[in-house]
């Protein structure tokens, strides 16, 4: 049988997701939610000058992990997408790499850099 005509059963079986129930998928979004409403909060006081990314990035919350380095830094004032562009180029540090994925060489070089 083609793949396009499989039935559900076997799908599952290839490697997708099993069937959540609604009661887990309005949890998850109840988490999600919350998550990117903690973020928003987060960025809005770094841009004030209320809280200070390097801490952010040595002792990152759990509800930062996730987050792109590169979103971030965009938050801090006066960086914009070049400036942030070339400080993850010098410390070899991919635009997609999340917080929680940074090695302790690429959190120590990263905040060392950003405090010069």
């Amino acid at each position: 049988m083609p793949a396009a005509q499989q039935s559900p059963a076997k799908s599952s079986a290839a490697g997708l997701a099993p069937e959540r129930s609604l009661t887990q998928r309005m949890d998850a979004l109840k988490r999600a939610n919350e998550i990117r409403t903690r973020r928003a909060r987060l960025k809005r006081d770094l841009k004030a000058g209320r809280a200070q990314v390097h801490g952010l990035l040595l002792d990152p919350p759990d509800y930062l992990l996730t987050a792109k380095v590169f979103d971030l830094l965009l938050a801090v004032p006066k960086y914009g997408r070049v400036k942030v562009n070339r400080i993850l180029t010098h410390c070899r540090i991919s635009p997609s790499k999340t917080i929680g994925g940074l090695s302790e060489r690429q959190r120590n070089e990263l905040v060392s850099y950003l405090r010069r």
